[in-house]
């Protein structure tokens, strides 16, 4: 089979898809962050919290959606944490998102380890069924119907974010108070709610990325299996230049990158021109073209004039 072949085939873009999921989860949490003007580096963190919080509720007999929904809550609750000490204490947000990084990480180990302390394999579940019906759909039908329903739910948040920042006063809002929160206080915005709820909703759907690793990819938690995923969705805020439809590009383009390296690693020497390769270097390849990627667009790239500004009121 060419390379060309493998890229054009079906079961190729079902995994990019799946990969990129998670991504496209997190990417979207950050986005919704720093547009409100505050960096949450505590990605990675409540990723970890949400993959393993979503996973506990379901083995112990909630439904797969209730699952998501423990997830979210805990997003919710690291991102009121996070925006507490970011927004109404102004302290570090480099220093604060790493200690809730290592805080919810933490945590979420420990909590495995004092409910499962004598398992030697992960426990478990049923997670979500791929869907049915959208095969008769031309070119994207194959490709959705081995999907399940959260990567749908990502899908369909794309337009919805973007549809709530670009057209509605609560979008609005949100971009004021990351672009210029005096301004947004001068016409009665209460920015510190507003960076707060910003914070809050972005937790909650990086959290929900990291449930979809547990109830939708595989079904049981072990260690490390977030494996730097909210390190790059960071990266891919920057790449979409803190816009929804471009977030979308970003993940895919990075998901396609590393399934094109899995490929790669198990029949690169089958594809004619493909040389034999140690498989560290088809293991790089994802990063390296995503951060070749990044680099042609980050320069041209329009950030929120205010991310990383702590404000209090009356300050000029």
């Amino acid at each position: 089979m060419e390379l060309i072949d493998l890229i054009a085939s079906t079961p190729f873009w079902v995994a990019t898809l799946r990969v990129a999921t998670p991504l496209l989860f997190g990417t979207l949490g950050v986005l919704l962050c720093e547009r409100a003007g505050v960096l949450n580096l505590g990605i990675e963190g409540i990723m970890v919290a949400g993959a393993f919080c979503g996973w506990f509720a379901v083995y112990h007999g909630m439904p797969l959606w209730g699952g998501v929904a423990v997830a979210a809550g805990a997003g919710l609750a690291f991102g009121l944490l996070h925006g507490w000490l970011t927004v109404s204490l102004a302290l570090s947000q480099h220093v604060a998102g790493l200690g809730l990084t290592m805080l919810a990480t933490s945590l979420s180990y420990y909590g495995y380890r004092l409910a499962f302390a004598s398992v030697s394999s992960p426990p478990t579940i049923t997670p979500f069924a791929p869907l049915a019906g959208w095969e008769s759909l031309p070119v994207v039908g194959p490709v959705l119907s081995a999907q399940t329903a959260l990567t749908v739910l990502a899908l369909v948040l794309v337009p919805a974010i973007a549809w709530v920042l670009y057209r509605t006063p609560l979008g609005l809002a949100l971009r004021m108070v990351g672009e210029n929160p005096a301004a947004a206080e001068g016409q009665g915005i209460r920015v510190g709610a507003v960076r707060i709820g910003a914070v809050m909703a972005g937790s909650a759907l990086m959290a929900v990325g990291g449930a979809f690793l547990t109830l939708s990819a595989f079904n049981a938690f072990f260690f490390n299996m977030i494996n730097g995923r909210g390190w790059i969705c960071v990266a891919l805020v920057v790449f979409a230049s803190w816009r929804p439809g471009r977030a979308l590009v970003g993940a895919l383009l990075f998901a396609a990158f590393d399934a094109l390296q899995l490929r790669l690693q198990q029949g690169g020497a089958a594809l004619p021109g493909m040389p034999v390769l140690p498989y560290q270097v088809y293991l790089m390849l994802p990063y390296v073209l995503s951060i070749l990627a990044l680099v042609l667009v980050a320069r041209r790239a329009t950030y929120p004039q205010a991310l990383m500004k702590p404000y209090r009121k009356g300050e000029r």
